[in-house]
């Protein structure tokens, strides 16, 4: 059972990138997948979640507009768009797997699914 994220790298600010995290060991439609982030020194925030039932997603403020959550159950790959990119946007992305959403955090009673991160940088 593994998610593996991709896609990070370094970016100018205005600019776009979509990350992409792959399942393997298990189905990921059968479960709400999310995005994490977490800058130096800074707390975890949840930036963005699927529901598996009726893909109905969430965002969070701080994302919302600029930033999507889809995902491709025939290739069992969600996916995370984020356009207009800002430089505090900077921070380790991780993508996992749960049961349902709470707003743009994914959750699961016992545990998550969690890939490993993928380094998004803004800068010029």
């Amino acid at each position: 059972v593994q998610l593996q994220a991709s896609g990070g790298g370094l970016v100018q600010p205005g600019g776009s990138l979509r990350l992409s995290c792959a399942a393997s060991g298990f189905t990921l439609d059968l479960h709400a997948v999310g995005w994490f982030r977490q800058a130096p020194g800074k707390e975890r925030e949840g930036i963005a979640c699927m529901r598996n039932v009726d893909d109905r997603t969430f965002h969070a403020d701080s994302v919302k507009d600029r930033f999507t959550i889809s995902r491709d159950n025939a290739k069992n790959t969600v996916y995370l768009q984020m356009n207009s990119l800002r430089p505090e946007d900077t921070a380790v992305y991780y993508c996992a797997a749960g049961s349902w959403c709470q707003g743009p955090w994914v959750t699961h009673p016992r545990s998550l699914i969690e890939g490993r991160g993928t380094q998004v940088t803004v800068s010029s």
